[in-house]
């Protein structure tokens, strides 16, 4: 797995934490094994599990360990081979350019914009 996601990145819930997504990763949708997509306003990551594997606060507040997907939400797929629910996070570059993270790394991010369909990917210096 390399080195995991520091704990300073995760925020956790309590009374002095903040609330809703404010703070955390915010998790744009999600689709359960076997369930339907969830586009989703207050789900975030609560931990890491894996290089892709990563524990999500859902919207129901349960939490249930998926796979992060750099795709659209709309190409979530609901019969991973892994048996695991899938996720994806957006995020919006500089000049307006929809992307969705690949990795998480602890100062960057590998993304893949949705224009392309080469499977190009690119990597951002983000502070959190």
């Amino acid at each position: 797995m390399g080195r995991p996601i520091q704990k300073a990145k995760m925020q956790p819930i309590g009374d002095t934490g903040p609330t809703g997504t404010s703070g955390r990763l915010a998790v744009t949708a999600y689709r359960p094994y076997g369930g339907s997509k969830v586009d989703s306003t207050t789900a975030y990551i609560v931990n890491q599990r894996g290089s892709k594997k990563f524990k999500i606060h859902l919207e129901d507040s349960s939490e249930e360990v998926m796979l992060l997907k750099a795709v659209a939400p709309t190409s979530l797929a609901n019969d991973n081979v892994n048996g695991l629910g899938e996720f994806c996070v957006q995020v919006i570059l500089d000049d307006s350019t929809v992307a969705y993270v690949e990795k998480f790394y602890n100062n960057t991010i590998h993304y893949v914009e949705s224009r392309r369909c080469d499977n190009w990917y690119c990597e951002i210096h983000i502070r959190w």
